[in-house]
């Protein structure tokens, strides 16, 4: 009984507090740049290798976009998947490197872009 009277008032507590802003959530930070490219390329990493050579040339784009900003990659991906799943991580893959472009300029944005051009090139062969 005493637990769930000490749990019923902490509950009351922390509404009243929200309430008054004294309290605020905690809110997800956006990722960075760095981040979204290094997932991208990990991604595709995983994805399985019949993409007539477009799957890697999009994984040497997003290095090179690194590179230019003075990042380095961290992991790379070594899990071959179904071909619909590696569909998938191409996709997944594109959207990260569209999130990204918004931190990028100069040679790194016109590297993430040649990337996706190579994602769309492989998702097209079948």
């Amino acid at each position: 009984m005493n637990n769930y009277l000490f749990f019923r008032c902490s509950t009351v507590l922390a509404a009243i507090l929200l309430s008054f802003s004294l309290v605020t959530p905690v809110h997800a930070q956006p990722a960075s740049a760095a981040t979204l490219l290094e997932d991208a390329y990990a991604t595709l990493g995983q994805a399985k290798h019949d993409y007539k050579g477009h799957r890697v040339k999009a994984m040497k784009q997003i290095e090179e976009a690194l590179n230019g900003n003075g990042w380095k990659i961290k992991g790379t991906g070594k899990v071959h998947e179904p071909q619909g799943t590696s569909d998938d991580q191409l996709r997944s893959a594109e959207n990260l490197l569209q999130q990204a472009k918004g931190g990028l300029s100069g040679k790194a944005l016109k590297h993430v872009d040649n990337a996706i051009a190579q994602i769309n090139d492989a998702l097209a062969i079948k």
